[in-house]
């Protein structure tokens, strides 16, 4: 730009200065060429120039050769084969008889905006037929005169079929059990994308087999999110050795695509990265501005690695490669990502936030390479837009249903987002991040997703048709079609609905359980897909007097109503009391003239609210910022959780939003699991503003609880038997001191209230050896007492092992989380339920006699507990009513801490659909503050 008030600058050139000028010119530009060429031999040779005589003629025609590949996109792979290349020779064919199938596509002719609505989509009445690894055959009938005599025959009896489900973001095989070891991440630098998941992989990790029951077939082994560019990934099928029918076992052997068509590579922004590496004045990225650099620098390397590999290739081709004096550069460092250049990668990468998601953004812009999808995105549902200006394509967003709110890049999220990103044209997948989520129970998240609103078509191809597309597989996987592999799951159920689980699994045709436990549950159709989920209920309403018809589920046992509760039934609410449940005409009439609000449910569920029990809910907000939650205790601290309640927050809003009115939470200790509690805590309201609100705190003090968890050994107490010894003595002195104790909050006076029998013992443990020992330290405390202490274990992932025992000694349990794995060493002998085991430790205790409640883990699962429960219900094979699963997660607490009961009429939950069943919502809350809150 020309500078204000100054003339513009011209040149008077005399006509023979004008030819010099020109001579000039000429020769510098052919002096500069020359050095240019020069200088691109020498770059591209990475040495000094060598005659071409020098040079080993039969490595440069390798090279040469190479050239081809390397300008070589892969295209999207055919399902027209006769064989599929995972076939192993001897694996029988298989007609899998009288199945409810989903194909996964619309039927022929639907227009494509009508299957984006869903329209052409249907569960049909269908056999199936499988052949040298491949669905070769969908029909209603298929005779068996067509088929080889070898063939075998399953009758699915009308049970529901798909194809297997498709994670395309997990980290299964990559440590080792119980997280004694963990390859997932290397850290030597932040860039590292020549590093490979593959070679961490170990194919005799028991979750495979423990994901695999759960229908998943096929998962994308993502590096870890601790760097920037994290490596390449690596797609497998979960068929390891001869017990999953494969020919060897081996790495190799479980690669999805023995062709390797397509490739794959871990990126992640934000605050994984920049908390690994940053470290002030020393290394980085220290910020986001940071990581910007970090992709942007590695990406330019790779760019300039290609140029000089393309530059060769070119000169190659003009002047033959053995004229060539150098030979074709390559580098491993930088071999994967000038394949994501080249469009050979599929790059797939962790993103949460909008800054994240617009920086990376104008990266694929800025290098021209696609992103295939943005993993966990939680910030996704709010720009859609941003998505679609990535280079080469809009990216899908994979997704968790409702893991939210742990760490301040998910305090943004929405339950509604797939659905939101669903109506922008995004597609939302589903995934597990093992072990973020087992990935054994990854459906769920999808199922949630359709509860929250999600399309039903869509959640179901969130976890097979869609995953397949991104990973350029969607002629391989993800539908139950022939040419496709034959990757499919008969399930016991609907796999969108709650508790459902694999009757039988096969991967390439070859079944996967020899002898699949199937549980004994009723034949039900498929869900029929509700569209009124879809609705936003976000504004509430508040009302003292309201008329409820259609309610044709009443799961309050004792309530007083005007006559016998017939279905559907009336509900009257006065000043926030339920004053007649049944034919309450007279009252509804009489209700309606003082202008009470009426609200017409069509499949109306009456509960009490729902009870949160053994995290730390209310006294930490977001998981992993400790700014946000009142700290962690250890064994020199005793602490009492109401005097660090912190209310108000978006865990606790989301819990009552769920019908979770009320929580008992103690102090949080030192050790990593959810479950690690020190000190005594205290019961609330997850709806009270403050501590001080009316009625906020129902118990000041609930129970007194230890932590026995592997994560409670320090220093001072440096093993599990030496926390048991010191727990002993503390109660047996407390047996034995007389003496008045002045201070009533101390630790000295729990422990006496405990040997007396008047104050509740919670132990977080999930070993069973540590539950045999604390067994121990009961029965001798008690013999000193003379006094039976009210014991209750907490987390209890192999109390299934010492189930009689616990049912001897009188003692509680609540299983926290009920869908146990080992996620640590203490966990390690978890039940993981059909069609593996014949049930999980609930099913076990509750045949042993004990008394059982379900718990919570993490925080964020608190929004969950009605379908925890209804999964529990779903599997018992009739241990429990409805009525008894609700139990679990509320009045058994007060039960087991000797707590008084809730009034029956004036703290209830009124739901739209079961509260036990995926898409029950809830329509009113009332905590007994007098009003009733409704959802419109």
């Amino acid at each position: 730009m020309e500078k204000e008030g100054l003339p513009q600058y011209s040149e008077v050139v005399r006509p023979w200065a004008d030819r010099r000028r020109k001579r000039r010119i000429f020769r510098l530009v052919a002096a500069t060429c020359l050095s240019y060429f020069a200088y691109s031999a020498y770059k591209i040779s990475g040495n000094t120039e060598k005659p071409a005589s020098l040079l080993s003629a039969s490595r440069l025609q390798e090279d040469f050769a190479t050239c081809a590949a390397l300008q070589k996109v892969p295209e999207a792979l055919s399902g027209g084969r006769e064989y599929n290349k995972r076939y192993v020779n001897g694996t029988k064919p298989v007609l899998i008889r009288n199945a409810t199938v989903w194909t996964g596509e619309p039927i022929s002719g639907t227009s494509v905006e009508d299957a984006r609505q869903g329209k052409g989509f249907a569960w049909i009445q269908s056999d199936v037929f499988i052949e040298h690894g491949l669905i070769k055959r969908v029909a209603p009938s298929i005779s068996l005169a067509d088929l080889p005599s070898d063939h075998e025959t399953f009758n699915a009896n009308g049970r529901q079929l798909t194809a297997g489900i498709v994670d395309m973001h997990s980290h299964a095989g990559l440590g080792s059990l119980g997280g004694l070891q963990g390859d997932e991440n290397e850290l030597s630098s932040d860039i590292t994308p020549y590093v490979k998941s593959l070679d961490s992989l170990d194919p005799l990790h028991p979750e495979i087999q423990w994901i695999k029951s759960g229908g998943v077939t096929t998962s994308l082994l993502l590096p870890g999110s601790g760097n920037n560019i994290g490596g390449e990934a690596f797609l497998v099928k979960l068929a390891v050795g001869k017990e999953g029918g494969r020919a060897e076992l081996s790495q190799q052997d479980m690669l999805a695509d023995p062709d390797h068509t397509w490739r794959y590579m871990k990126n992640a922004c934000g605050e994984n990265p920049k908390r690994v590496y940053g470290k002030l004045g020393e290394r980085g990225p220290f910020s986001r501005m940071g990581e910007g650099w970090e992709f942007r620098h590695a990406f330019e390397q790779a760019r300039d690695y290609v140029r000089s590999q393309d530059d060769w290739c070119a000169a190659a081709k003009s002047v033959g490669a053995e004229n060539m004096n150098s030979y074709l550069p390559q580098k491993l460092e930088w071999e994967n990502l000038g394949a994501v250049l080249r469009g050979q990668i599929r790059v797939n990468t962790h993103c949460y936030t909008i800054p994240d998601l617009e920086m990376y953004v104008r990266l694929t812009n800025e290098f021209k390479f696609r992103v295939y999808a943005f993993h966990h995105a939680h910030q996704t549902y709010l720009v859609p837009d941003v998505l679609k200006r990535a280079y080469g394509g809009t990216p899908a967003a994979a997704l968790f249903g409702d893991n939210m709110y742990y760490k301040v890049e998910s305090y943004r999220a929405s339950e509604q987002s797939g659905k939101i990103l669903y109506e922008n044209g995004i597609t939302p997948v589903y995934v597990s991040d093992n072990p973020v989520i087992n990935s054994q129970h990854v459906k769920h998240e999808a199922a949630k997703a359709y509860g929250y609103g999600l399309p039903y078509h869509a959640a179901l191809a969130g976890l097979t048709s869609a995953p397949a597309e991104l990973l350029g597989m969607g002629e391989r996987l993800g539908k139950v079609k022939a040419g496709f592999d034959a990757d499919v799951v008969v399930w016991d159920s609907d796999p969108l609905s709650l508790g459902a689980a694999p009757v039988q699994v096969w991967i390439d045709g070859a079944p996967q359980f020899k002898d699949p436990v199937e549980l004994k549950k009723p034949l039900t159709p498929p869900i029929k897909p509700d569209l009124a989920l879809a609705k936003d209920h976000d504004e509430a309403e508040s009302s003292e007097d309201v008329v409820f018809t259609g309610v044709t589920n009443v799961h309050i046992p004792g309530l007083t109503s005007s006559s016998e509760v017939k279905s559907p039934a009336t509900v009257v609410v006065s000043r926030g009391k339920i004053i007649c449940a049944g034919s309450c005409d007279a009252e509804a009439h009489t209700a309606t003239k003082k202008n009470a609000r009426t609200v017409a449910l069509h499949n109306g569920h009456l509960t009490r609210p729902l009870t949160a029990f053994g995290s730390g809910l209310g006294l930490q907000e977001i998981m992993q910022q400790p700014q946000t939650y009142d700290g962690r205790v250890n064994e020199k601290v005793w602490a009492r959780a109401v005097d660090g309640l912190l209310l108000d927050g978006k865990n606790l809003f989301a819990a009552y939003r769920h019908g979770v009115t009320k929580a008992i939470s103690a102090p949080i200790a030192k050790g990593g699991s959810g479950i690690s509690l020190r000190g005594i805590s205290t019961g609330f309201l997850t709806g009270a503003r403050t501590p001080l609100s009316k009625g906020a705190v129902f118990a000041e003090e609930a129970a007194a609880h230890y932590d026995f968890t592997l994560g409670a050994k320090s220093d001072a107490s440096p093993s599990i038997s030496s926390l048991v010894d010191d727990l002993r003595h503390l109660f047996l002195e407390a047996v034995r001191n007389n003496e008045t104790i002045t201070d009533p909050f101390s630790e000295a006076a729990s422990l006496k209230k405990i040997v007396e029998g008047k104050f509740p013992l919670v132990l977080s443990v999930h070993s069973a050896d540590a539950i045999s020992a604390l067994l121990r330290l009961k029965s001798t405390v008690e013999s000193a007492s003379k006094t039976s202490l009210r014991l209750v274990i907490l987390g209890a992932a192999e109390s299934h092992l010492v189930a009689k025992e616990l049912a001897a000694a009188d003692v509680a349990v609540v299983i926290a989380p009920l869908l146990s794995w080992a996620q640590s060493w203490d966990q390690r002998r978890s039940l993981m339920g059909a069609p593996l085991h014949n049930g999980t430790a609930i099913d076990v205790l509750l045949d042993a006699g004990v008394r059982v409640a379900i718990g919570v883990d993490e925080i964020w699962e608190t929004r969950d507990l009605g379908l925890t429960a209804g999964i529990a219900l779903k599997n018992s094979e009739g241990r429990l009513t409805e009525q008894q699963a609700l139990d679990l997660v509320s009045t058994n607490f007060y039960e087991f801490l000797g707590l008084e009961m809730p009034d029956a009429g004036s703290e209830f939950v009124v739901y739209e659909g079961s509260p036990l069943e995926t898409g029950g919502r809830v329509v009113a809350i009332a905590d007994g503050s007098g009003k009733t809150e409704i959802w419109v």
